[in-house]
């Protein structure tokens, strides 16, 4: 995407401009976008509101270029042939504007002025568009000036989509892909089906099954609307334990509950949830886990509990309305980064020290943990700490155990939750093990692997203390999901 920088060098002596606001817009750089640019900084609402009188005397020789000068019409009095009424009854705002430009920028409001049916209203009302983002799509329209932020990007969407603007509403998207992560993976799943953004709802399933516990018992879980709860419910790539799901099905029963004014006792959450409930997979989770969880929850019936059990333990099974077919999850991937492994009898030893390296990625995956190396002498038991960091700052680490049975085989450790990883940035992965035993190294390191349709780069890093590298050592393996 083509972008150029320009000083923000506008006038405040021009006629019926906002002049506090406009002073403050000066003081920041502006994006032109070519195409589609997000730049968060102030908002739109800021600017041009009040339209104060200033007089001047000729402000367009100050402003030489056509961009210069448009831009300092937006938000205007002067010349302004049509007003807008924004927002519901009693949070509107009134906002000036010209036809001409907004005809050139939007196919609707071209049809709305200068169509067959233009409407001939010098004020015109749109309750349903929020004030900030109307003007977010105006300042778009007179100047090809972005600024979005997370308090006003979907209305913005909303705004764009109603007014077909798509290069405002492809800015919107990347803006939420970019922001996109566990917590709000749902939220957005729902924008994007409303909007009918299939990149966008692509994405949120790429991080609602790699990150599936994280996104379930998100409070963004609880805030979307029923029919993308069992959308959800239905997939069958979602990369966690059945327990899991059944609980953010519950908490999501107690927040509609609240929202429909009800009481949170059992009766309403079934009743909430409806046909969705018996899309939780019951008979798929450990006899403990629904011993411990789902039987005690008071949900299910009594009858339905009853004949849970029995399929558990029964000889002749009862016919059940839940699922019964486990979900096929995500399966993991390596990168193996080294082509031999070795063993000599002075290394590779363990005293506390790290062993570490850097990797990047051409795409955006999950890191879900490490493959490594055992002992070389017999069955052995380590203790490891393993950690990711991204320039200095810790992702996640996880201290676990692990027993090697004396091959030259690598031994899977796990983080606690899969990490998102962003293409073309180098990050950190670290093991700390602490065992008797010497263990295999690798040898004839790569520095670059392709593993399926993703590139790995590797570098030397300056955490690893035990001797590991690009060429040799620990940490063969990378586990993830793509």
């Amino acid at each position: 995407m083509a972008a150029e920088l320009y000083p923000a060098s506008i006038n405040t002596n021009l006629p019926n401009s906002n002049s506090t606001a406009v002073t403050a817009a000066s003081k920041r750089t502006i994006v032109q976008v070519t195409q589609t640019v997000t730049t968060p900084t102030t908002t739109a609402t800021q600017q041009n509101i009040n339209n104060n009188n200033v007089e001047t005397a000729s402000w367009q020789a100050t402003h030489p270029t056509l961009r210069e000068r448009n831009a300092l019409m937006f938000n205007n009095e002067l010349m302004a042939d049509v007003h807008f009424v924004v927002g519901p009854p009693g949070a509107s705002q009134k906002v000036p504007a010209h036809k001409y430009v907004l005809a050139v920028g939007s196919s609707v409001f071209g049809a709305m002025f200068y169509g067959d049916l233009a409407e001939g209203d010098s004020e015109i009302h749109i309750p349903d568009v929020e004030p900030a983002a109307f003007l977010i799509l105006l300042k778009y329209m007179y100047s090809d000036e972005i600024e979005l932020d997370a308090d006003t990007v979907l209305a913005t969407l909303y705004a764009a989509k109603k007014y077909i603007v798509p290069a405002l509403a492809k800015a919107c998207v990347t803006f939420l892909e970019t922001s996109l992560e566990a917590k709000n993976a749902c939220v957005l799943l729902s924008q994007s089906r409303l909007f009918e953004e299939p990149e966008l709802t692509q994405r949120c399933w790429e991080v609602i099954d790699a990150q599936a516990e994280l996104a379930l018992r998100s409070e963004g879980f609880c805030e979307i609307d029923l029919q993308t709860v069992e959308i959800i419910l239905k997939r069958e790539t979602l990369n966690t334990r059945e327990a899991v799901v059944f609980q953010a099905a519950l908490d999501w029963a107690v927040a509609e509950c609240k929202r429909q004014g009800l009481g949170p006792i059992s009766r309403n959450k079934r009743a909430v949830l409806g046909k969705a409930l018996y899309l939780v997979r019951i008979p798929t989770m450990t006899l403990e886990e629904f011993a411990n969880g789902a039987a005690q929850s008071d949900v299910l019936t009594l009858e339905e509990t009853h004949d849970v059990f029995l399929w558990y333990t029964a000889a002749n099974k009862p016919k059940l309305e839940f699922p019964m077919q486990k979900r096929k999850g995500l399966t993991p991937q390596c990168c193996h980064r080294f082509q031999s492994s070795a063993y000599r009898s002075n290394q590779w030893r363990y005293r506390g020290r790290c062993d570490s390296i850097q990797f990047a990625v051409d795409k955006r995956i999950f890191i879900a943990g490490l493959g490594l190396y055992g002992s070389s002498g017999g069955k052995a038991e380590y203790s490891v700490k393993i950690e990711l960091k991204r320039q200095g700052v810790t992702l996640a680490q996880n201290l676990t155990k692990f027993v090697s049975d004396g091959s030259s085989n690598t031994f899977s450790v796990w983080f606690e939750h899969p990490v998102q990883v962003e293409q073309d940035t180098f990050y950190t992965v670290s093991a700390v093990l602490d065992g008797n035993e010497l263990s295999y190294f690798g040898q004839e390191g790569m520095t670059e692997v392709q593993c399926g349709k993703v590139t790995f780069q590797f570098q030397c890093s300056s955490d690893s203390t035990n001797g590991t590298g690009v060429q040799g050592g620990q940490i063969p393996e990378l586990v993830f999901y793509a």
